[in-house]
């Protein structure tokens, strides 16, 4: 039997909450308390400061929240747009099922806890970094070191197998749905099938989210353009011609950092 059509109004939906995401993000960055983006000042500050040194552990605690909000704020903005051909082949398979739009919201949550769980990471990454900043002088003085290393390693990996391969499974959505859509704990497999997906997503697009922290994760523009090259190089049937350009051109942001610094 065919697969019933899906809804039209799914796309314009979805694209209204990645508008959300966006405008969120520009009234926050806009906004007074827009220096929270920068996680790195998050105690030093303002009213978050003030919070951090009464609550226990709010050290920790606030600035963890905050982190989480943005970074999910940042993801579903940047991120959900290159889920939509996973979403519209799973919306057209369940379309005869009374329970279809709770389905698709597992599927998007799954999706979404994946890439809160790689910015945690990330975070923590960033957290280390700064901490090595400031015990080394060397580092200090040559913190453009970490942006150029960033930067290569983004570059490198869009020349790895494992770029490809994870890109090559993105791109075809129908595989996801097959593995992990059994229909027969439905709340279950909806959120397994978002995660999995997720993993994959992140397995080939976390060098290019980790440039956030090179140019500034409270920086809308950069925002949608790496989105948009992501969702470029996932959704559109040239995309995967972007991703050795890309790479060749982090390569020589990166080259050009070394040479203008070591010049100097």
């Amino acid at each position: 039997m065919p697969a019933a059509p899906g809804r039209p109004w799914l796309v314009p939906i979805m694209g209204g909450l990645v508008g959300i995401a966006w405008v969120a993000l520009l009234l926050w960055e806009q906004s007074p308390y827009g220096r929270y983006l920068d996680h790195g000042r998050w105690t030093e500050l303002g009213l978050a400061a003030g919070i951090c040194r009464v609550l226990p552990a709010g050290e920790l605690l606030l600035p963890g929240l905050l982190y989480a909000g943005g970074w999910l704020l940042m993801t579903a903005a940047m991120m959900l747009p290159t889920i939509l051909p996973l979403l519209r082949r799973f919306d057209r398979l369940i379309a005869a099922r009374g329970d279809r739009t709770g389905l698709l919201a597992l599927l998007v949550a799954g999706y979404l806890l994946v890439w809160l769980g790689f910015g945690v990471a990330a975070h923590l990454l960033d957290l280390a970094l700064h901490e090595a900043v400031r015990q080394s002088d060397w580092l200090a003085f040559h913190a453009w070191v970490l942006g150029a290393g960033v930067l290569a390693l983004a570059g490198l990996f869009q020349f790895s197998r494992l770029k490809y391969h994870c890109l090559d499974r993105c791109r075809t959505p129908l595989g996801f749905i097959i593995q992990h859509w059994h229909g027969r704990t439905p709340r279950r497999d909806a959120l397994r099938l978002g995660a999995h997906h997720g993993l994959f997503c992140v397995g080939c697009c976390w060098a290019i989210m980790l440039l956030m922290f090179v140019v500034g994760t409270g920086n809308i523009g950069w925002m949608q353009l790496l989105g948009a090259v992501m969702a470029a190089e996932k959704n559109l049937a040239w995309g995967w011609r972007l991703s050795r350009p890309l790479g060749l051109a982090l390569l020589g942001w990166a080259g050009v950092i070394v040479a203008a610094n070591g010049w100097a």
